[in-house]
């Protein structure tokens, strides 16, 4: 299970950078940088249940506590690579990764991080 779940967590970061991309050419000239990264943010949650719902079964997970398990392992996943490369790879401050995170600025990128935990989840008792 352990190989499928990163597998299809490999298909989920490729997907974060197609809609990085389709934001920053397509969205954010036509809508602005807030908005853009709102509809960036619910069109990647809305890929994530997707490919949560194709992928659970492949993958194995066949109860809730498997289901948690592939969804706190595609977090640890995100988060790590999120600050180990946005600072190591891209050079992003520390402040830069961790403005995502500020609800009170507008910042939603936390709805991401609860997809990406609750969407095997999701998908499992959908099935």
């Amino acid at each position: 299970m352990l190989l499928k779940l990163v597998t299809i967590w490999f298909v989920l970061l490729v997907m974060a950078v197609l809609n990085g991309s389709v934001r920053e050419t397509l969205i954010t000239p036509r809508f602005g940088a807030f908005t853009g990264h709102i509809i960036s943010t619910v069109l990647l949650s809305a890929v994530i249940l997707l490919v949560a719902r194709v992928s659970i079964s492949w993958i194995g997970a066949r109860s809730t506590a498997d289901a948690l398990f592939v969804g706190i392992t595609w977090l640890g996943l995100t988060l790590a690579f999120e600050f180990l490369a946005g600072h190591y790879l891209f050079h992003s401050s520390w402040e830069k990764l961790l403005a995502d995170y500020n609800i009170f600025q507008g910042r939603i990128w936390v709805v991401v991080l609860l997809a990406t935990l609750l969407a095997p989840i999701w998908a499992t008792r959908s099935r």
